[in-house]
């Protein structure tokens, strides 16, 4: 019996809609990542206020892709044994999360559709899934 998932993604949480035969379960992962992360810290005595902006910032953003890259690798461990995989989503992350897909080499042919889509009720997500993977047919 084939197992298609199906998941819904942006840089804050993720649902994945997996469909087995006529079973189909759905699953919730918080992204944990914080995407307004303000970096802490003061005024120093040397270099310049834009200077230490900068730096911040620089650390800021690499906390948020480790954090990211975290995230992906939550998923992409609940995909297990699928057989297909469809990513759909409103922004980057659902390309970001096919790339961590495709480095994994269990899984790097399994992905059949990487679309872009707007937040959906879970009912529409599970509806959406069913009929791009033909289940209930």
């Amino acid at each position: 019996m084939k197992k298609n998932t199906g998941i819904w993604i942006d840089h804050r949480e993720a649902f994945l809609v997996t469909t087995e035969g006529e079973t189909t379960s759905m699953e919730h992962v918080a992204s944990g990542a914080d995407s307004n992360l303000k970096p802490s810290g003061g005024w120093k005595a040397g270099g310049t206020s834009v200077a230490q902006s900068i730096v911040k910032e620089k650390s800021a953003e690499e906390s948020r892709m480790h954090q990211y890259h975290a995230f992906f690798q939550q998923i992409i461990a609940l995909l297990g044994d699928s057989d297909s995989i469809a990513l759909f989503g409103p922004g980057e992350a659902k390309g970001e999360l096919a790339k961590e897909i495709r480095s994994n080499h269990d899984l790097q042919n399994k992905i059949t559709a990487v679309e872009t889509c707007e937040r959906m009720t879970e009912n529409q997500l599970i509806a959406k899934v069913k009929a791009y993977f033909g289940a209930g047919k």
